[in-house]
């Protein structure tokens, strides 16, 4: 039985029910799985494998429910840089409709590389064009030689242009050949049995993307597989635009027509939603994947976050596509999720009491209102976790698998933060991870990738890279 022994943290945040900080704390966990948090003190002294956190402070590793891996292959294309999402999407289809086995598997060990030296353990990816040779089980091999914990979605496009559908015809895929590989993927690698570092969700790319066959034949399939079910919604209100001319719906009326609503299903963005939908989504208990960076960068708008912790919904965070992001860095992320939210909070409209709130000191925001640093690290961990279906990660405590990071603390970008070193995370500059441990293995070490050399797959990456943006 291989071990596992943490010790002399600064601080660990366990994310726990009680949501314990425990100073000079530490962990013990075996084969994978933790059996021990607390003082350090209260911990077996020695481990096959021991890791001295002095300085450093440890958190449950960040759980990532929505990217598009392939994309860190056109992060900053000219022609998209100043886009909103359907000509930005118009501007990288074919490109990204040309990626090859090889160009798959380097892209996924890119965008993981980076999401590990970010504190992510677990990533869920979204992939749904699959054109060239280029196949789901190329990511997926990608993740098991990183070490990665990996949902991997067989996605799809089936609704082409003169279908009434967004992308080009040559990017689609016939219907029944989807099917057919989405039960060969579910069957070949979905692993339901706790700890799992490999499952399959199905995922059809978007209202303009897809038939109406496709997804209720998907969200049959996924019951019947009992596998979860994704795609984007409400992220643009052209998206809105396009459900009502084309059905006389907004996306999620449309969606719960076609049985897409409940407990198995998450979607991404969720911006543009009503308090009736918001509602729904709670009744329903369908999930969130808050992209911050994305809908800011792409112009979507601001996703009502508080709204959704509030009624209860499960929300998570994504870092989405690299080439809409461009960066796969879930720290980031989380420190956008609470900035956003405060945004948020100055762009309501004055009403009542609170009237012209901004100029006045004699109604302040209640406490409730604001996004906090250790709400926006829910989101990253439980809340992630619960968006996935998962109750083993997410969180430091017995009988959850090993998936955490660390972070010095004693650097130039946290001097003078440390009065509260948990939210100093967030307030202060994204740093990388100095240790990332995912299934007790550590990933990064000192701030390295420590399984497997990066150098050639950079240097892979970019030619592949520079090849489809010329061809």
């Amino acid at each position: 039985m291989a071990t596992l022994l943490l010790k002399n943290a600064d601080i660990l945040v366990t994310m726990d029910g009680e949501r314990r900080e425990i100073a000079n704390g530490g962990l013990y966990a075996e084969d994978g799985v933790i059996t021990m948090v607390g003082p350090t003190a209260s911990l077996p002294q020695t481990a096959d494998q021991e890791i001295d956190a002095s300085g450093q402070i440890v958190l449950p590793g960040f759980v990532n429910t929505h990217h598009h891996l392939n994309q860190t292959l056109t992060r900053n294309l000219p022609a998209a840089q100043n886009n909103n999402l359907f000509p930005w999407l118009k501007a990288h289809y074919r490109i990204w409709a040309k990626t090859g086995p090889e160009a798959s598997r380097t892209s996924a060990l890119i965008g993981l590389a980076e999401l590990a030296l970010s504190g992510c353990t677990t990533v869920f990816d979204h992939s749904y064009l699959f054109r060239s040779g280029n196949k789901v089980d190329y990511q997926i091999e990608a993740a098991h030689d990183l070490g990665v914990r990996f949902h991997a979605s067989r996605g799809s496009m089936s609704l082409g242009e003169s279908k009434g559908g967004l992308p080009p015809d040559d990017c689609v895929e016939n219907e029944d050949d989807i099917i057919a590989d989405s039960i060969r993927v579910v069957d070949r690698y979905h692993d339901a049995r706790r700890g799992a570092m490999t499952r399959i969700v199905l995922a059809p790319c978007s209202p303009f993307s897809v038939s109406e066959d496709l997804l209720r034949e998907t969200a049959a399939l996924a019951r019947d597989k009992k596998v979860m079910l994704h795609t984007h919604l409400c992220e643009t209100l052209d998206e809105e635009r396009y459900t009502l001319e084309r059905f006389g719906k907004r996306p999620v009326d449309w969606m719960e027509g076609l049985d897409w609503l409940g407990e198995d299903v998450w979607f991404a963005h969720a911006i543009h939603v009503d308090d009736e939908e918001i509602t729904k989504f709670a009744h329903t208990g369908c999930g969130a994947a808050h992209c911050p960076c994305s809908n800011m960068r792409l112009a979507s708008g601001i996703a009502p976050i508080k709204k959704y912790m509030k009624a209860g919904i499960r929300v998570g965070l994504g870092v989405d596509g690299s080439a809409s992001n461009d960066s796969s860095n879930i720290l980031l992320e989380a420190r956008q999720a609470m900035l956003l939210a405060r945004l948020k909070m100055g762009l309501l409209p004055p009403e009542g009491p609170r009237k012209n709130f901004l100029l006045s000191q004699s109604h302040p925001l209640r406490a409730d209102e604001w996004m906090t640093a250790r709400e926006a690290l829910e989101l990253a961990t439980i809340g992630g976790a619960s968006v996935l279906g998962r109750d083993d990660i997410g969180a430091l405590a017995a009988g959850k698998c090993a998936d955490f990071f660390t972070i010095n603390l004693n650097t130039i970008a946290y001097a003078g933060a440390l009065h509260d070193p948990v939210a100093a995370v967030l307030f202060c500059a994204p740093q990388n991870a100095h240790y990332t441990v995912i299934n007790g293995q550590i990933i990064v070490d000192k701030g390295e990738i420590a399984t497997m050399d990066m150098a050639p797959v950079i240097e892979a990456h970019n030619a592949h890279s520079r090849q489809l943006a010329t061809s």
